[in-house]
C-alpha cells in the first residue's frame, strides 16, 4: 500500500485519496480554438516509467489537492505538497 504524507493531515493510506491525474499536462485555454491541442490534452497521455508528478485529492480527509512526486515503478514517494503552494 502507498502511504501519502498529506501536508495538512499527515501520513495516510492511499485509500483516503483519489488520483486526479498527471500534474505535468497543461490544459489549453478555454478560448483556444485549436481542436488538435484539445484532442491531445483529452486523449493522448504518456505512461511514464520512473519519477512522475501527479495530483491526488484527499477525499477522506482535508479535501485538498496534493501534488505528489512519485516513482511509478517502485511507488516510492519523494515529496508531497499542496497543489496551491506548488503553483499547479
Amino acid at each position: 500500500m502507498i502511504r501519502i504524507n498529506c501536508p495538512v493531515c499527515g501520513m495516510r493510506d492511499e485509500t483516503e485519496f483519489s488520483f486526479i491525474g498527471d500534474a505535468t499536462v497543461k490544459r489549453p485555454t478555454i478560448d483556444d480554438g485549436d481542436m488538435q491541442a484539445w484532442y491531445e490534452y483529452v486523449f493522448l497521455r504518456d505512461n511514464p516509467r520512473g519519477e512522475h508528478v501527479e495530483h491526488w485529492l484527499h477525499v477522506h480527509g482535508c479535501r485538498q489537492v496534493i501534488t505528489v512526486r512519485r516513482h511509478t515503478v517502485t511507488h516510492e514517494i519523494e515529496s508531497c505538497e499542496l497543489a496551491s503552494e506548488a503553483g499547479q
